[in-house]
Formats: structure tokens, C-alpha cells, sequence
């Protein structure tokens, strides 16, 4: 029997990818309902098997975004109807900014 091999390229990282709508103070704490919700980001490949998967999974095709993109995502711009996707190379660069950017801090 044959796995199906390049939906194994369509990771989702919930918790490393998904992206942080935003730093959330004290006074913040009770406006958390309110803010944008979590944009998700899927780790996939680029072969058109994957494409495949995922326009079958989520209704549109994949939207390719850099770590760069990533990180300059803020509440207030609009929601994403279907998650985003990321070259595994750019998870590693976002992972590593994000690590930068907390040690940082």
C-alpha cells in the first residue's frame, strides 16, 4: 500500500506557526476576544501534488508567504480565509528570528 507522500509535505505547526496576533499587556488581558484571530501557517512543499492537497483541504490555492512577511503581520490587517504556506526554509528563518527577537527582549 502507497502513502500518500506529498501531503506529508503539508505540515501544520500549530503551535511554532501559527502566528502571534500581537503582544498582549496587562491592560490588555479583557480586549483578547476582541483582537484579530491567529493566523494560521501551514508548512507545505512545492510540488504540485501538494497544491493539489491543499486547494482540495481549503478551498484555494496555497499563498506562499516569507518569514519576513510572517513576522510583519499585525492585528489589524484583514483575516486570511485559508491559512497561508511556508517553504520549510522560511519556517527555519521565522523560527529563528522569533528566538532572536525573544532572547532579545
Amino acid at each position: 500500500m502507497r502513502i500518500f507522500t506529498p501531503f506529508v509535505g503539508l505540515t501544520a505547526l500549530a503551535a511554532a506557526a501559527t502566528l502571534p496576533t500581537g503582544a498582549v499587556s496587562a491592560g490588555d488581558l479583557d480586549q483578547g476576544a476582541r483582537k484579530a484571530p491567529a493566523r494560521a501557517v501551514l508548512v507545505c512543499a512545492t510540488d504540485s501534488a501538494t497544491r493539489r492537497a491543499f486547494t482540495r483541504e481549503h478551498g484555494a490555492p496555497p499563498v506562499f508567504v516569507t518569514a519576513r512577511d510572517a513576522l510583519s503581520v499585525r492585528p489589524s490587517d484583514p483575516a486570511w480565509t485559508a491559512p497561508r504556506c511556508m517553504t520549510a526554509r522560511e519556517h527555519v528563518r521565522y523560527r529563528e528570528a522569533v528566538s532572536t527577537y525573544a532572547a532579545a527582549r
